[in-house]
């Protein structure tokens, strides 16, 4: 009774007094059943011990490991996201002189004076009379048709597709022999529509560019399409040339020169704003998906970018990491599912202070789940408060609790 008046106060009413005695007796009650309590029901997800605990028998390959030990083997600092174009998509060469179906040609032809097909001009030589001069003949833009040639007058029907400019203007000097007064051709593209790349995405003027002999690289194509529409060190360029789909980050890029590779036709570039993610469960300032850069991501910014832990809620030694990892992803002490992918599950507890360092070069990937699990004390709580505000008035729990 005296412990009571002495948490309720001196002044604290009479009747309020075997309420109160009543409520303690009950919880009393109830106190066997509180070890327990974290598997009734008031947690949102499995406590630090059922995490820990996690055995390969529930899934198979299963290992739960710290990320201390990860960081040291490099089963999780290998960043995935940063790969090279120069690796896969190097080596292409220049394009745009190979003619093909759809293109439009522009075909010049001169003759040597007297010439016998294509017309003179005549040159005022100053003194009355005039020299008779050739002068080129350019004719109207041609089409490379679906039979892959062009109509070249007194030449006939010249196969153009497949073709270089020289191989179609040595084609047209041959035919145009014994017609012409030692005739000379030039061709040139006038609109290329087979040599093009796609630039798509995140920038500000998706289009089609033309290749040209000049070999257009990566960053001359973003800069043709108007340059990113987002700030470049958060974008992630992407490329697919065929079945090859290869991502780099848009600093590595610019800052390794063997990644602006030399464009092929028919690529697809395609710039992507923070295009990986991972998801963010349990006792965290946010339950979000957030997404992330090409860069990469620490476990540290991870949890600065979700608000950190719930004061209230959270269990700092709680902190998980769920992801299925590949057979190259480090060294193999267990064999992988039918899928190919190894679960695992990664251990952090920011009690320890080196935990934090390791942090800081733990890399986060795509599609992983950062869990963090409730405190047993918050759990706790949440039980007793449950039991006593049916019983107690509201200003007696809170004195009770506090």
């Amino acid at each position: 009774m005296n412990l009571l008046r002495l948490l309720c106060g001196r002044n604290a009413a009479p009747d309020l007094l075997p309420r109160l005695n009543l409520g303690l007796l009950v919880l009393a009650s109830f106190l066997p059943a509180l070890a327990g309590c974290s598997v009734m029901g008031t947690s949102t997800g499995p406590s630090r011990r059922a995490v820990e605990h996690t055995s390969a028998a529930t899934l198979p390959g299963l290992r739960v490991e710290d990320i201390a030990q990860a960081v040291t083997t490099e089963n999780a600092s290998s960043d995935r996201t940063g790969e090279s174009f120069a690796e896969m998509l190097g080596g292409a060469q220049p394009v745009g002189t190979r003619v093909g179906v759809g293109d439009t040609l522009e075909v010049t032809i001169w003759e040597a004076s007297p010439p016998a097909l294509f017309g003179t001009a005549r040159l005022d030589n100053g003194v009355g009379s005039g020299i008779a001069v050739s002068q080129p003949n350019t004719l109207p833009g041609m089409q490379v048709g679906p039979s892959g040639t062009i109509t070249v007058p007194f030449a006939g029907q010249v196969p153009a597709a497949g073709r270089t400019l020289r191989q179609i203007e040595d084609e047209i000097v041959h035919r145009l022999q014994r017609k012409a007064h030692l005739p000379q051709a030039q061709v040139r593209i006038a609109r290329n529509v087979t040599a093009t790349v796609s630039v798509l995405g995140d920038v500000k003027n998706p289009s089609e560019i033309p290749l040209t002999p000049h070999g257009e690289r990566i960053l001359d194509a973003l800069s043709e399409a108007g340059g990113t529409s987002e700030p470049l060190d958060r974008m992630t360029i992407q490329v697919t040339r065929g079945t090859i789909v290869r991502r780099v980050a848009a600093r590595d890029l610019i800052g390794d020169p063997r990644n602006n590779v030399v464009l092929k036709s028919g690529d697809v570039v395609t710039a992507l704003y923070q295009p990986y993610s991972f998801t963010v469960l349990g006792a965290a300032g946010k339950n979000d998906e957030v997404r992330f850069e090409g860069v990469g991501l620490s476990l540290s910014q991870a949890l600065g970018r979700i608000g950190g832990l719930a004061s209230d809620r959270a269990d700092p030694k709680g902190v998980f990491i769920f992801r299925w990892t590949h057979p190259g992803d480090g060294p193999q002490t267990i064999s992988a599912n039918s899928s190919g992918a190894i679960p695992v599950i990664y251990r952090a507890d920011l009690k320890d202070p080196a935990t934090y360092f390791a942090a800081q070069r733990f890399r986060m990937r795509d599609g992983d789940i950062l869990y963090i699990s409730n405190s047993p004390v918050a759990d706790l709580q949440r039980f007793v408060n449950l039991i006593a505000s049916s019983i107690l008035p509201f200003s007696a729990v809170r004195t009770i609790t506090q």
